[in-house]
């Protein structure tokens, strides 16, 4: 049976805290992505152009009437994992920055009447996705807007990488 020591009695290098590892990052370019929903509705309609040549460049998507889609969102931040968190960006405040930029302004709403950054757009998703860019790009504290993709429906979308690309 082996003899029971006190903590006192026991040597000392068995009650020193061994030291933790070095933590760190690694090097690498990171691409993140969180994904949000909306639904909105709108009128694809050109209001300098006749109602004939709406209807013909349109269709049924020019109904004076609206018509609504529900909308899927995806935004991708590139960047360097942080030394101190291993984040590029926190996806929890991404989230928050994409309902504060663009879910919370256009959830349930016309996109053509009630949305003040969209006054005077044709929403069509090229110009929601860039539209959306210039909402979402001057409020992330890290990384850098990679891309924005727009799901107007499950097999139509749409993606912008911003102004840098030709």
């Amino acid at each position: 049976m082996p003899a029971k020591f006190s903590r006192r009695s026991q040597p000392a290098r068995s009650r020193r805290v061994a030291a933790l590892p070095a933590v760190r990052a690694l090097a690498g370019t990171v691409f993140i992505t969180r994904q949000v929903h909306f639904n909105s509705a709108h009128r694809l309609h050109n209001p300098t152009k006749s109602q004939r040549w709406n209807v013909e460049k349109y269709g049924l998507c020019t109904n004076p009437h609206w018509h609504g889609h529900n909308y899927v969102l995806e935004v991708t931040v590139r960047g360097q994992p942080d030394p101190e968190t291993g984040y590029v960006l926190d996806l929890a405040e991404l989230k928050r920055i994409l309902h504060a930029a663009v879910v919370n302004k256009c959830d349930h709403r016309n996109l053509n009447t009630d949305v003040p950054f969209l006054r005077c757009v044709i929403p069509s998703t090229e110009n929601l996705v860039i539209a959306f860019w210039h909402e979402i790009e001057p409020r992330l504290p890290a990384g850098k807007l990679h891309r924005v993709r727009l799901y107007e429906t499950p097999r139509n979308f749409v993606e912008y990488c911003g102004p840098d690309i030709s």
